[in-house]
């Protein structure tokens, strides 16, 4: 079983990682940073509907704050979709803004509304993370889906990731007789590989979202990590694998019944070869984010040490024991995608 017992260290962006973002127009001018949201007034409680509290809180301006605060959130959203095209801005207007005041670094997320049609998006400003920052552009140049974000100084914009939450989809779905456990089974172990070779931590589901696509014959489901703080962190390798936590062993269980050991490894095999493609495809800017990475202090040295060895003998490849940081422990298994 996976525990992380320790709060997670916040690392600022580095000069070397603001050099990638703007080589690939990650780092823009934005109208509004994370400390001015910070300016409100008063916080209610925001309940579902269900009318259970959410743990979020929506956040109250003041008359004078609050005109210029929404018009320059409108600004981020059209720069975030529209590429800065502020005509999409007309017929938007803010709702409301939320802060998460449980989490570590207390995220705020905004709900954008089209008032011709009542269609409604969200994004969030968070305080910049290099490790989150990391994690989102590994996911997106490493896994089957794309992430918008954006950085400038110490504030992290990022586009909201649809999907229901991995914690409710299995409170309210899993025991659907519906589901294909083979489908869902293989899913989860696609995600489960995924998440440990670029080194994703703390895949409990609370922190992905499974996405549900109906197919012609089946019901699709895809697994989508939305927290990124652990990336290339902790130092037990278990946290980096999602099947090691206990919140997930409903679906595990769900595998175990439908799948041999055989297809598990097959599985596992296509998803490292799916991920050995995309870096080839993406050869020059994982080769820039390596490197922007490896001079960058993203974890202690005790959880770096602790992770090479456990890494060196899984996977019986001495080079793990070279490594000096974590951006060369995910170089190096990276680099086993060509390998085994």
């Amino acid at each position: 079983m996976a525990i992380i017992k320790k709060k997670k260290i916040t690392y600022k962006i580095s000069a070397g990682l603001t050099q990638f973002l703007l080589r690939y127009n990650r780092y823009l001018e934005i109208p509004i940073h994370y400390k001015d949201l910070t300016r409100y007034e008063s916080a209610l409680p925001l309940y579902d509907h269900l009318d259970e509290d959410t743990l979020w809180k929506t956040v109250i301006y003041s008359h004078s704050d609050r005109e210029l605060i929404y018009l320059d959130l409108k600004k981020i959203y059209a720069i975030l979709k529209a590429s800065g095209d502020t005509s999409v801005m007309k017929h938007l207007y803010i709702e409301r803004v939320d802060i998460c005041t449980y989490g570590n670094t207390q995220p705020f997320r905004v709900r954008v509304v089209n008032k011709l049609n009542d269609n409604f998006d969200y994004f969030y400003i968070k305080q910049a993370d290099a490790s989150r920052v990391y994690g989102l552009e590994l996911e997106d140049i490493l896994s089957p889906n794309r992430i918008s974000y954006l950085v400038h100084e110490q504030t992290l914009i990022e586009e909201h990731i649809s999907g229901l939450p991995g914690d409710q989809f299995i409170k309210e779905y899993l025991d659907d007789p519906k589901i294909n456990k083979i489908r869902m089974g293989k899913e989860f172990v696609k995600f489960n590989e995924r998440c440990f070779v670029r080194l994703l931590g703390d895949m409990h589901s609370s922190n992905y979202v499974v996405v549900v696509t109906p197919d012609f014959e089946e019901t699709d489901f895809k697994l989508r990590a939305i927290d990124f703080d652990q990336q290339s962190y902790e130092g037990r390798k278990s946290i980096y694998l999602p099947q090691y936590f206990k919140q997930n062993n409903p679906i595990i269980k769900m595998g175990i019944e439908a799948m041999i050991p055989e297809t598990v490894n097959q599985y596992k095999k296509e998803e490292r070869s799916m991920m050995g493609n995309r870096l080839k495809t993406s050869e020059h800017k994982i080769s820039s984010l390596l490197r922007a990475m490896k001079a960058d202090t993203l974890s202690t040295p005790e959880n770096i040490n602790t992770l090479k060895n456990d890494l060196a003998d899984y996977y019986k490849y001495p080079a793990f024991l070279k490594c000096k940081n974590m951006g060369e422990i995910l170089e190096t298994s990276l680099s086993l995608l060509f390998i085994q």
